[in-house]
C-alpha cells in the first residue's frame, strides 16, 4: 500500500490509522484469526481504489473507490499467500466500505467503524454529527468505546 501510494502520505497515513484502529477493535471485538487477517488486509486496503477513481473519474467519491479498488486489492495481493475465499472477502469488503445497508459481518462492521473513527478527526466532524454518526453506524462494543471517548467525552 506505501509502495502504491508513493508520495501521497495523507492517504498512506489514513489508511494506517484506520488499520491501527481496525486492528485494535477486532482483538477487543475477539475476532476468530482468519477474520481478523481479513479485516486487517481490507483496512489497510480498503481506499486502494482512489488513485484510479481519480484517474478516471477526477473523483475520488465513494463510490469509484467501490468500483476501482478490487482489481487493484486482487492485484496486490496476488502476490502474496492468501486463500481465494479470503481474497473474495476482503474485495467485498473493499468494494462496499461505503455502502453501510451491505454490512454482513463484524469484520465489516468493524472496518465501517475504523474508518468513521479517522474520517471524524481528519474532516473535523462536529459533535452533533459525530452522535448521529455514532447513533446510526456503530454496533461494537470497542467502536461504541472508542467513538464516545475520543469524540463525545472531550470538553
Amino acid at each position: 500500500m506505501i509502495e502504491y501510494f508513493g508520495t501521497d502520505v495523507r492517504r498512506i497515513n489514513h489508511a494506517l490509522k484506520v488499520y491501527g484502529y481496525a486492528k485494535s477493535m477486532g482483538e477487543l471485538e475477539k475476532l476468530p484469526r482468519e477474520e481478523q487477517e481479513i479485516l486487517e488486509i481490507s483496512a489497510i486496503l480498503h481506499d486502494i481504489g482512489i488513485k484510479e477513481a481519480e484517474r478516471k473519474y477526477s473523483s475520488a467519491a465513494g463510490m469509484y473507490q467501490e468500483i476501482e479498488g478490487p482489481p487493484v486489492a486482487r492485484e496486490i495481493l496476488s502476490k502474496y499467500t492468501i486463500s481465494d475465499e479470503s481474497k473474495d472477502r476482503v474485495c467485498h469488503l473493499i468494494g462496499n466500505h461505503h455502502s453501510y445497508s451491505k454490512i454482513d459481518g463484524a469484520d465489516f462492521q468493524i472496518l465501517v467503524e475504523a474508518d468513521f473513527l479517522v474520517n471524524i478527526f481528519e474532516d473535523d466532524i462536529q459533535r452533533e454529527q459525530v452522535e448521529i454518526i455514532e447513533q446510526k453506524y456503530f454496533k461494537t462494543k470497542s467502536g461504541r468505546k472508542f467513538i464516545e471517548s475520543m469524540y463525545m467525552n472531550a470538553e
